[in-house]
């Protein structure tokens, strides 16, 4: 009877450890699989967890308590089905993804679960010291928080050479390719809508492949190649991310691009990166990975840029300041916008696209001068201008339930903050903004949020901010600017925030929604 209690306990406790560790999986991958970060994020949200650490008390109590063991498996096995109950998922943004990684992950735990259950339960009982199988099993739920931690640290071995074997794999498929021309793209933002409007331009000519999405990490950047490359493709367009020094120079080992565009250096991830100088010398890896004969292309209107320097050859774009390719009469409204590029020969050639902002005509310049540059004349390129889409979540447009909405949700930053409120401002109507702020901007996040609030004030009718603590430095800027204090509204999830720009008056004004940034579920 006693043998048939224990294992009801055990049955009883997987199902809210299990729960538990897909929580902690789910938060562990939104931290990039990283220890440190990870730990550091553990520590700075402990009331996420602080449901599950209050029940493991009272666990802990009641296996502590000293009674007979088959009373005290029945009550710990009723209270790990209350457990479940507490441990129940919730709704996430982003939910958690079964990637191989994440599943070898699971079966590594659940060995260990098997060992230490099996291996201290069969002794204890023998010694009639079932109490202590009963702890042992507690502590294991207890503990669940950190068993991705664990399973991780257990499985790097595995891990690196999995990693290593898709990374040989992935280079004989492009060795296999030698005519394949392979740009690379980074930047602190911009990379990706450029990576899109240059797939777009260069499929006048060419047979493309592009990363998709936001694919721009190792192991994304490998998967795309080992299950989309093939030998028809003419060009390989690879966008290249960073969160660290030397990200850029891991990927540009990889793939070996011969041409590059660095579309702006700024403070992004600088709770990773520390200094604004490591930004810059990160970025600045692919063009150090080039050859000789290899094409950069540099934003020559980015500050940043400009400062660093480059001491090879490149061809330069931009708006504010003449370059090589130079966007001029900009004309822009909430219909799109129409522009002029003039290239290095002088040549000039008017251009149109739905797309609005002049941030977009800056992407635009850039995708047109690589373009150009690989042999398609400007006036071919036209047609493919006009062709271009918004990129998903980056001031995407869309019509909602009534509503106007500009999508700039996917992580936001200074310089694409002041974009999106440049496009809400070329609207006709009751101007909302709904934002949770910028995050990963190190010493420097209550400053630039504080800004942004600022900027907001001149151009937005009513602010809706997400999250109390990320609120209260955007309050404070809007706050600054005198902007009315009534007309601000701080909400603790984004459902709540979208419930009340439905119910918000707007005077029979068309409402304008600007959505920026939309923070994942570790934040």
């Amino acid at each position: 009877m006693t043998i048939i209690l224990f294992l009801s306990c055990v049955a009883a406790f997987l199902i809210p450890t299990g729960l538990a560790l897909i929580d902690s999986m789910h938060f562990f991958q939104l931290n990039s699989y990283r220890f440190s970060t990870h730990t550091k994020w553990i520590s700075e949200n402990f009331n996420k967890h602080l449901p599950h650490y209050l029940f493991s008390v009272i666990l802990l109590i009641v296996s502590l308590f000293s009674y007979r063991a088959d009373i005290k498996m029945g009550i710990v096995a009723v209270l790990f089905i209350v457990a479940a109950i507490i441990e129940r998922p919730k709704k996430a943004k982003k939910p958690l993804v079964y990637t191989p990684r994440v599943k070898r992950m699971f079966i590594t735990t659940a060995i260990i679960f098997a060992a230490v259950i099996a291996g201290t339960s069969v002794p204890l009982f023998r010694t009639h010291h079932e109490s202590v199988a009963v702890l042992i099993v507690v502590c294991l739920y207890v503990l669940s928080p950190f068993w991705a931690l664990v399973s991780n640290f257990i499985n790097v071995p595995i891990e690196k050479a999995v990693n290593r074997h898709y990374i040989r794999d992935a280079k004989r498929l492009l060795a296999a390719c030698p005519d394949l021309r392979i740009i690379g793209i980074t930047g602190s933002y911009g990379k990706t809508s450029v990576k899109y409007y240059l797939n777009t331009l260069l499929r006048a000519k060419y047979n493309v492949l592009m990363t998709p999405e936001s694919y721009n990490t190792p192991m994304g950047v490998v998967k795309t190649i080992r299950s989309s490359l093939r030998a028809t493709h003419e060009i390989f367009i690879c966008e290249m991310g960073a969160k660290w020094v030397g990200d850029i120079k891991e990927l540009c080992d990889i793939v070996h691009p011969q041409h590059g565009i660095i579309t702006s250096i700024g403070p992004q991830h600088l709770e990773s990166f520390k200094t604004l100088d490591a930004v810059k010398k990160t970025k600045f890896e692919l063009a150090d990975a080039l050859p000789e004969n290899g094409m950069l292309f540099l934003n020559n209107d980015d500050e940043n840029i400009l400062a660093h320097g480059c001491d090879r050859p490149f061809v330069s774009y931009g708006i504010k300041n003449k370059s090589d390719y130079t966007a001029s009469d900009i004309s822009v409204s909430e219909r799109g916008t129409t522009f002029t590029v003039t290239g290095p020969d002088g040549e000039s050639e008017s251009f149109s696209t739905r797309l609005v902002g002049r941030h977009n005509v800056l992407n635009i310049t850039g995708a047109i001068a690589a373009a150009n540059c690989f042999g398609i004349p400007l006036s071919q390129l036209k047609g493919q201008v006009r062709r271009l889409e918004c990129v998903p979540h980056r001031l995407e447009l869309k019509n909602k339930s009534g509503l106007t909405i500009i999508d700039d949700a996917y992580n936001s930053n200074p310089s694409g903050t002041k974009a999106a409120l440049e496009a809400l401002s070329l609207f006709d109507g009751f101007k909302i903004l709904v934002t949770p702020g910028m995050v990963e901007l190190g010493e420097k996040q209550e400053e630039l949020n504080r800004e942004f609030g600022r900027n907001a004030a001149s151009t937005c009718d009513h602010v809706v901010l997400v999250g109390r603590k990320q609120a209260v430095p955007i309050k404070a800027g809007l706050l600054d600017e005198d902007f009315p204090e009534k007309k601000i509204f701080v909400a603790d999830t984004i459902e709540e925030a979208l419930t009340h720009v439905y119910a918000l008056s707007s005077g029979g004004q068309k409402k304008v929604v600007l959505l920026e940034n939309d923070l994942p579920d570790n934040y």
